[in-house]
């Protein structure tokens, strides 16, 4: 950690403490919200204001009913078995495609390899309403349009339907799959994949016994990364999805706009420390991919 050096100036100094206050005003601006969801989700009432029991830290103004009743409800149980298991297999889709495509597009003699890069990773930049509006139609139509072919009849379509919803997280989580695999691959020493190919070991064996280990924590960072976006996905499941796929984030948007449930507050807090858990994750990985590629000491 950087301190101030004795000889530093007056302007210096005060420069010094300003930005570590207003650093410390941006935490607390951006953290207070969170912060105010965990005690609340506490609350004995069904209201989403802290009670007088509550301020004057009566025991009796806090309970775990709305916990109660996020893991006894069967609506809420079913919207999470859905976020559980729509999640994992799109993020396997994702990270299985975004690192073949991640290590495709770090061969320098790929053409268009920039152009391609912008397009695998729009789905980041497009806002999501357009997304989720384009899967709709693309879903729902069962004939695709070929250039100088005609049109392609699908026997089924997609909207309304499981397999409909997986892809679309697969394709919102396969950017940031390609980004933190392209990132790992930047300090990746190509020499090692050729020894490995001098030694007769084929294309496969090179990727899972040389390549692999090297870039797993980027792999590993880009699959939470891809976990989070389904998980707490909710614009495209409302496209795409039905009743019967109904997943966490959509169950709390209906708790909002229809039921006013306390009970979201206590499946906030429990999505907050699950974020917390998944950060602190990208963190430990991130510095073993650092000490791995030579970046830091160990």
């Amino acid at each position: 950690m950087s301190s101030l050096p004795p000889y530093a100036t007056v302007p210096q100094r005060i420069w010094f403490y300003a930005f570590r206050v207003i650093c410390g005003l941006i935490f607390f601006f951006l953290i207070a919200p969170i912060l105010v969801i965990i005690p609340l989700s506490f609350n004995a009432e069904d209201f989403f204001t802290f009670t007088p029991k509550m301020l004057a830290l009566d025991p009796s103004g806090y309970s775990l009913k709305h916990y109660q009743d996020f893991f006894t409800s069967q609506d809420w149980q079913l919207a999470l078995r859905n976020s559980l298991s729509i999640a994992p297999i799109a993020t396997l889709i994702s990270v299985s495609l975004g690192t073949l495509a991640a290590i495709g597009l770090s061969q320098s003699h790929v053409p268009f390899r920039r152009a391609i890069m912008a397009i695998l990773i729009s789905p980041m930049i497009v806002p999501l309403i357009i997304s989720a509006t384009g899967m709709y139609f693309f879903y729902s139509n069962p004939y695709i349009p070929i250039p100088f072919y005609g049109k392609l009849e699908i026997p089924i379509t997609l909207t309304g339907t499981r397999t409909g919803v997986i892809l679309a997280h697969a394709a919102l989580g396969i950017p940031f799959v390609i980004i933190t695999v392209t990132a790992t691959l930047v300090g990746f020493d190509r020499s090692l994949t050729r020894a490995a190919a001098n030694m007769g070991a084929g294309p496969v064996t090179t990727f899972f016994r040389v390549q692999m280990p090297l870039i797993l924590p980027g792999v590993i960072s880009g699959a939470l990364f891809a976990f989070i976006t389904s998980f707490d996905e909710v614009v495209v499941v409302l496209f795409v999805g039905s009743a019967s796929q109904k997943t966490l984030p959509w169950q709390m948007f209906i708790g909002l706009r229809e039921q006013i449930s306390p009970t979201i507050l206590a499946v906030a807090t429990i999505l907050v420390f699950l974020s917390v858990l998944l950060l602190a994750t990208l963190e430990i990985l991130r510095r073993r991919s650092e000490r791995l590629r030579g970046l830091s000491p160990g």
